[in-house]
């Protein structure tokens, strides 16, 4: 029996995804949390096998989860399911060790192929994620200005973009607030912007974040 948690913010889509699962043979719900720190908490009792995992999130967020369950126990197959079709987010999760990659409005049968998949070792990214992930590769193709911060900054701009301040989040990322502050400071100088409300917005035109709402 393959033993999933369902990691997502919104409750009505971890019921979802819950029933889409429920008749399946050898896969059972065996827990759910709303945020990346109680995903953190609950890995260690629950101990599952694939972890189904959002990326904008209250708190770390689904990279900085996904990163941290991962050094708890490097046997955990996270598969990442969010509205982000776009880069830099599915390099940026697969870089910290997610172990597949799909869209919410994937059909139950790729869900289920997914958790098959990586359970058995392989990878599996989606049929929409990986013709954006070739076509990005492709001379001449756009560049998101968010494809030059590092995995740190992009942490830090995804926690500055839901309005959580410089000690929020240094307690969450265990940072002194000063280090917290350069990586700020480093992500402005890079994205040429000069405050919060401007960050965000260039978030939101790049598909960062979903008119400043967690997706």
């Amino acid at each position: 029996m393959i033993k999933v948690m369902l990691v997502d913010d919104h409750e009505l889509v971890r019921a979802g995804i819950k029933r889409l699962l429920e008749d399946t043979d050898n896969i059972e719900v065996v827990d759910e949390a709303d945020c990346g720190e109680s995903a953190i908490q609950k890995v260690r009792l629950v101990k599952p096998d694939v972890i189904l995992m959002d990326v904008n999130m209250p708190g770390i967020g689904g990279l900085e989860a996904t990163r941290k369950i991962l050094q708890i126990d490097a046997g955990i197959k996270v598969i990442v399911v969010t509205v982000h079709a776009g880069e830099p987010y599915p390099t940026r999760l697969l870089e910290a060790g997610a172990s597949g990659y799909l869209t919410k409005d994937c059909g139950q049968l790729e869900i289920i192929n997914a958790i098959l998949a990586v359970s058995s070792g392989e990878r599996y990214i989606g049929t929409d994620i990986a013709q954006k992930l070739a076509l990005s590769l492709m001379p001449g193709a756009n560049k998101s200005p968010f494809d030059n911060l590092s995995q740190r900054e992009m942490q830090v701009m995804l926690m500055v973009t839901q309005g959580q301040n410089l000690q929020e989040i240094s307690d969450r990322l265990c940072l002194s607030p000063k280090t917290i502050s350069t990586y700020r400071h480093r992500l402005f100088e890079k994205l040429d912007v000069d405050n919060d409300v401007e960050l965000t917005r260039l978030a939101i035109r790049h598909g960062m974040i979903e008119n400043g709402l967690n997706a």
